[in-house]
């Protein structure tokens, strides 16, 4: 009967007995003239059988709870042991403490990165390693990098990953045994954790998984704390470990999106038990109102609120550009230090100079650079580059002069070239097919153009504004910078200006292709004006910058763009490990061998 005894948080409540009051006055008078201790509770009969038994069941828990802290103990230096042992080797960068030690190191020098990941495990490891004196300059780009030599303070980083991993093992137990299970039952599933050997190499490096799974493993028990409360609804320890529950899963989610998988199992359970107690006739509907909003603001709410506060934290460690800048807007961009852009006027008219910007590839400037393709026509390479020189800047003219008289500004279905400032070369599409599309619909763009030509009708575009800041109505009828997005369609083929995020090899420096597709999705094909330089404006000409987003605004997109990467990633591991050829072909053999000989049995 012991070993069945579940782990209860408080003692159990103590009902009345139902002596007479004859005889809780005999009581009282005995215990005055015995003189007995003050821990004998006067509302229990002792003398009864069934107060005997109650307070044996008492005893029995107390013994039951005493026990399992024992065990609790054993577990987790037996675990420590297991997972700490010589956690120094190897002394050099393993697997993924290229990306997390990495992210440490730029926690610690304060610049912006991007990770598929939300930020609270990595920043329980930034936040480890700063205290163990790590400056942040090791890069860990590569595995294999020597700790040692770098002197790297990697062990504390490590152990406090160990420990966090360590600490499920007696978290295991404390949940079996709070489910009902008995002694046996939780030492199993515990010693099975302990020794589980992908958990073990797991729990000794650098990664985000140990704080995950402690994460995941104390809201389980957290829970399962909650439910054995559920018989004293709306008392401390019932509130305690509900609110308890919901802060653990926002902490799971904020370490890896697959605590979402915490979080259905745990709603699952808090549906069917709202379920019950709606059909329970018994319960008023204002008390199970009550319930419903306990559980709303506990573990839907807070949760939130959690996860929300994990990233204000991130963002205020993150204050400074960095290499994550270039998967972000240009209007967050905007709110780190080092990226930020002068103003600049909004009027676009011929002969002004501009940086065009593409929408859809998160904001790569039209580039070229004198250097030229090596297939196709072979002419000056036009690409997509995302960072600001001078090699982005295009000059506006009409297709039929390159004289400008006065101020004239650049509105819808105008015809215009451009061309490049540094070069002299000229926006420029024909039919050859790109360098790495090599499709029907693609044309290759290049800068075309040499002294005293004056082109040809291949370097004529049509502006189509195709969306506009609604605040600036203007902004629909002609070119304004920023507010405007428009499309650059190619006179003689129809075909619009495109760019995606496909690479060219290193003779073009890696930058992303630029083509001109033939029926292109919008989306890709639409560009916008960023900056713009114009002699010719008047002085007090209006001015305009990027909106820059709050926190809100700035968390909606980096969860945006953290979705949107962990969909790119079809890729296999590099580094992962697959059974091989044979071994398939052996277990599809004696699969079959096993079924054929179970159905002949029969």
């Amino acid at each position: 009967m012991k070993d069945h005894t579940p782990v209860i948080i408080e003692e159990p409540s103590r009902s009345y007995s139902s002596a007479t009051h004859q005889d809780m006055f005999r009581q009282r008078r005995q215990r005055r003239s015995d003189d007995e201790s003050d821990d004998i509770d006067l509302s229990i009969d002792y003398d009864s059988k069934q107060a005997k038994i109650k307070n044996k069941r008492m005893l029995a828990h107390k013994e039951a709870q005493k026990r399992d802290w024992k065990i609790v103990a054993a577990l987790t230096v037996w675990a420590a042991y297991v997972r700490l042992w010589k956690i120094w080797q190897p002394s050099s960068v393993v697997f993924d403490e290229v990306h997390f030690g990495g992210f440490a190191a730029k926690y610690i020098r304060t610049r912006f990165f991007m990770d598929v990941h939300p930020p609270l495990a990595k920043m329980l490891i930034a936040l480890v390693a700063k205290l163990s004196g790590f400056d942040g300059v090791f890069d860990f780009k590569d595995i294999g990098k020597d700790y040692i030599e770098s002197d790297v303070p990697y062990v504390p980083i490590r152990v406090f990953c160990g420990i966090c991993g360590l600490l499920v093992v007696p978290i295991a137990y404390l949940t079996m045994r709070g489910s009902g299970h008995s002694v046996a039952a939780g030492l199993v599933v515990a010693l099975m954790v302990c020794y589980e050997n992908g958990l073990i190499a797991n729990n000794r490096l650098i990664l985000l998984d140990p704080p995950l799974l402690f994460f995941t493993a104390a809201t389980t028990l957290m829970w399962i704390n909650f439910h054995n409360q559920k018989n004293k609804p709306f008392q401390f320890w019932w509130y305690t470990w509900l609110a308890l529950t919901g802060l653990g899963l926002g902490l799971t989610v904020s370490c890896k999106w697959v605590g979402l998988f915490t979080i259905a199992t745990i709603g699952v359970s808090t549906i069917k038990n709202l379920w019950d107690l709606w059909g329970d006739s018994r319960i008023p509907v204002n008390v199970f109102v009550r319930h419903f909003l306990a559980r709303a603001a506990c573990l839907i709410a807070l949760p939130v609120v959690v996860y929300m506060l994990m990233f204000g934290i991130h963002f205020h460690s993150l204050p400074n550009s960095g290499e994550g800048d270039g998967f972000m807007s240009p209007e967050f961009q905007q709110t780190l230090a080092g990226h930020s852009m002068a103003d600049t006027p909004i009027d676009i008219a011929y002969g002004s100079n501009v940086y065009l910007r593409h929408v859809a590839t998160r904001g790569g400037y039209l580039h070229s650079h004198p250097h030229d393709y090596l297939t196709g026509s072979k002419q000056q390479q036009v690409t997509l580059y995302p960072h600001r020189d001078n090699n982005n800047w295009w000059t506006i003219h009409k297709s039929t002069t390159n004289e400008t008289v006065g101020i004239e500004y650049v509105k819808d279905n105008d015809i215009i070239r451009l061309i490049h400032r540094d070069t002299g070369k000229r926006l420029h599409s024909h039919e050859h097919r790109p360098p790495m599309t090599d499709l029907d619909y693609h044309n290759e763009v290049s800068a075309y153009g040499f002294p005293g030509f004056n082109g040809d009708a291949n370097d004529f575009w049509r502006v189509e504004i195709i969306d506009h800041d609604k605040r600036d109505p203007e902004s629909e009828d002609r070119l304004r910078t920023i507010h405007s997005r428009f499309r650059l369609i190619h006179v003689m083929s129809g075909c619009s200006l495109f760019s995606h995020s496909v690479k060219l090899p290193e003779w073009g420096f890696g930058q992303q292709e630029v083509t001109c597709i033939k029926s292109g999705k919008i989306p890709k094909t639409v560009w916008y004006i960023e900056s713009t330089e114009n002699s010719q404006l008047p002085d007090d000409t209006e001015k305009v910058n990027y909106n820059r987003p709050g926190f809100i605004g700035k968390f909606l997109e980096l969860n945006k763009v953290m979705w949107d990467t962990n969909k790119g990633l079809t890729a296999s591991h590099p580094y992962d490990s697959r059974p091989s050829v044979n071994i398939h072909k052996q277990i599809h053999i004696h699969t079959h061998i096993y079924i054929d000989s179970f159905f002949a049995y029969t």
